[in-house]
């Protein structure tokens, strides 16, 4: 078992939760934050702590890095999932859904950035991966507001590898597509070159690629991880 510690935002359920089993499952400390109690469960079984909370929410998403940091005393790396955010009819969404996807998709990453670099940057390093989406390059009206910020986040990702590398400070993007973590129809399976939905354990692997060094010359990439729905070369 090593000291490393890695810290979950949306760590209850789903890919996240599948990342945490994973990342433990390679010798790392767990702290973990959902908003419901599937965090406080997951991290009981894992030996870790956690605590309840919302990624837009700044004193929720504080207070998960102030207990990770009071607990183990480094992040070596961090995996910020976040929920879906508001959709609809494109001009039809209001202003305040516009606010409320900002809030959700592109501000977490930003504040714990700004978090979690003094810290890394004092150890030597560390890693950062934003679970965003499949469609972050080839945007979708089904998912409008998603499609706009979450393209944000790889731009934030690119501009943040940029000024943080010298300091052996990495982040990036896995864009996932359609999983089985969601009740999906098969319609969706269909689209995969593969005609599968991805498993969520299979996320978890290529999130854990992106966070530990086995992936130790990657950053400021988006690595879609989607079995060929995408056409984007």
């Amino acid at each position: 078992m090593t000291d490393k510690t890695c810290l979950i935002i949306g760590g209850g359920r789903g890919m996240g939760a599948a990342t945490a089993r994973e990342m433990r499952a390679r010798g790392y400390n767990m702290a973990l934050m959902s908003p419901s109690e599937s965090c406080e469960t997951l991290a009981s079984e894992l030996g870790g702590v956690a605590r309840r909370g919302k990624a837009e929410n700044a004193e929720d998403t504080h207070a998960i890095f102030d207990l990770t940091m009071e607990t183990y005393g480094r992040v070596d790396a961090c995996l910020i999932h976040v929920g879906g955010p508001p959709k609809g009819e494109l001009l039809e969404i209001s202003e305040d859904d516009w606010d409320k996807a900002n809030a959700m998709v592109l501000k977490p990453v930003i504040r714990m950035a700004k978090l979690l670099t003094p810290v890394m940057e004092k150890q030597g390093g560390g890693s950062i991966v934003n679970i965003t989406t499949f469609s972050a390059f080839e945007p979708s009206l089904t998912f409008p507001t998603s499609s706009v910020y979450r393209v944000g986040v790889s731009s934030f990702t690119k501009l943040f590898s940029d000024r943080y590398g010298p300091a052996n400070i990495r982040m990036n993007c896995l864009l996932p597509g359609f999983t089985d973590s969601l009740d999906l129809p098969q319609k969706f399976a269909d689209m995969s070159a593969l005609g599968r939905l991805a498993r969520a354990e299979e996320q978890a692997k290529a999130a854990a690629f992106l966070l530990t060094d086995d992936s130790s010359y990657i950053t400021g990439q988006s690595l879609r991880v989607d079995g060929g729905v995408t056409r984007h070369m």
